[in-house]
């Protein structure tokens, strides 16, 4: 089987490699073709590909995918079976302007939550377009994995090209699923996952094990619920104010003036602190080709462990179990074995709604348990979400659509309506101030018509 992944020179390109280099099944993948518009970065992820490919056959392994890298997208098309994409438009200075623009302004600036997320959002859907039009024309057959951020947002752009065979993936659903059950001391694989919402904004309400939900245990416990991430960051009295344990990113709406706060007395963005480490990474790599896997991994410890620093304290560090578990990359590799293989399985994908939510429109991308298989992913039925939940979760649908419609018809008057009604935008005249803010620094936005 041929995977493409779009985005290849991407510094994540490594971990998805590395799945494959695990998957020891008959029926695997065997070809890799990385497409990125940067010559210099994938040379640099071609290095690394190599080095752990080679690694590997010093194990013992008999062989690896091989990797072809290329900068013309249908070459990379071309044949696919699957299309992984994790593509960055305006690269990651364009992420540093997304923060900065409503850091200036008092506002949240994260580069998927609130304002940064839909600029993000707004010049990455016509590129998305163009590669699920270039998908439907080169590979029809393929099943597309979405990890490009916004990424339910994005995800919903590509299905009106392509339908249902384009799912979003995300790995932090899973890695709170994961943490509820260890911190209770369960068999993961024994343990069911009642996770509801929309990518980066969701709710774990149940932990089911042997047919009863344990989940109470854990948020009734203070003691455990330090034990993890989400414990510590929100606080056991809100968790159990909740009686759900929230997505970490939900941080950003029930701590916003907090995680402002917080970003902006740090000495860099998320997006600078990446720029400048890659960029590090990137001329070691060209310095010093041959060590180009020992670089990498360097640089993938840092990354790890200040993920989300803004939400801890400041001499907090991260779950070293929580740094070394699955990612998205494990979640992409048994989204392929099941429908390659018919390894029927359940996990949390970004899928069309159908009537899985109440309350969401059906064409509309959901975060939610789905049954995985050769005919590809099925959403789970869901029970009706609390009240505040449930707005919340209309209310970011609603301006996600409103992104993709502006983005599509290059509108202004559509763009300045998402801002506005974002939960994290607080009035009107802000949005204005953050539309022309963007259009300023992002020359791809001043194609929107007045």
């Amino acid at each position: 089987m041929k995977l493409a992944i779009l985005g290849g020179g991407g510094f994540r390109v490594p971990l998805v490699y590395g799945a494959l280099l695990r998957d020891l099944s008959s029926r695997r993948v065997d070809a890799v073709s990385l497409y990125d518009v940067s010559p210099d970065r994938l040379e640099a992820i071609g290095q690394v590909t190599r080095q752990m490919a080679q690694e590997e056959l010093t194990k013992g392994h008999e062989s690896a995918p091989a990797v072809e890298t290329t900068t013309y997208l249908d070459r990379a098309l071309d044949g696919a079976d699957f299309v992984f994409s994790a593509i960055r438009v305006g690269g990651l200075e364009g992420r540093i302007a997304d923060e900065r623009v409503a850091l200036d302004l008092g506002l949240l600036g994260q580069e998927t939550t609130g304002p940064g997320g839909l600029a993000y959002g707004m010049r990455t859907v016509p590129v998305a377009i163009h590669v699920a039009e270039r998908i439907a024309q080169i590979c029809p057959q393929a099943w597309v994995i979405n990890f490009t951020n916004p990424a339910g947002m994005i995800t919903e752009a590509m299905q009106q090209v392509l339908g249902d065979r384009v799912v979003g993936i995300c790995d932090t659903p899973i890695g709170l699923g994961r943490r509820a059950a260890r911190a209770l001391r369960l068999d993961v694989d024994r343990t069911d996952f009642d996770y509801v919402g929309l990518n980066h904004l969701g709710w774990l309400r149940a932990l089911s094990h042997d047919g009863r939900d344990v989940l109470p245990d854990l948020i009734d416990n203070a003691t455990l619920l330090n034990t993890i991430e989400e414990g510590r960051l929100f606080g056991p009295e809100w968790i159990q104010a909740l009686g759900c344990v929230p997505n970490e990113y939900l941080y950003y709406y029930y701590f916003t003036r907090d995680a402002v706060a917080s970003i902006r007395g740090g000495a860099q963005t998320r997006g600078e602190f990446l720029l400048d480490q890659q960029r590090a990474f990137y001329d070691a790599v060209q310095a010093r080709p041959d060590a180009a896997l020992h670089e990498w991994r360097r640089a993938r410890e840092e990354r790890d462990a200040t993920y989300m620093k803004e939400s801890r304290a400041e001499q907090e560090t991260r779950d070293a179990a929580d740094i070394e578990g699955g990612g998205y990359e494990e979640v992409a590799l048994a989204i392929m074995g099941a429908i390659a293989r018919n390894e029927r399985c359940t996990m949390i994908l970004n899928v069309r709604n159908g009537s899985a939510v109440p309350g969401l429109p059906s064409e509309a991308v959901v975060e939610v348990p789905c049954v995985v298989d050769a005919d590809g992913p099925r959403p789970l039925a869901t029970l009706q979400l609390a009240s505040h939940q449930l707005g919340l979760v209309q209310q970011v649908k609603a301006v996600e659509q409103l992104t993709i419609e502006a983005a599509r018809s290059r509108s202004a008057s559509l763009a300045l309506k998402a801002f506005a009604l974002h939960p994290l935008v607080d009035s009107v005249s802000t949005a204005r101030v953050l539309l022309q803010g963007y259009r300023d620094r992002h020359p791809d936005l001043g194609l929107l018509l007045p």
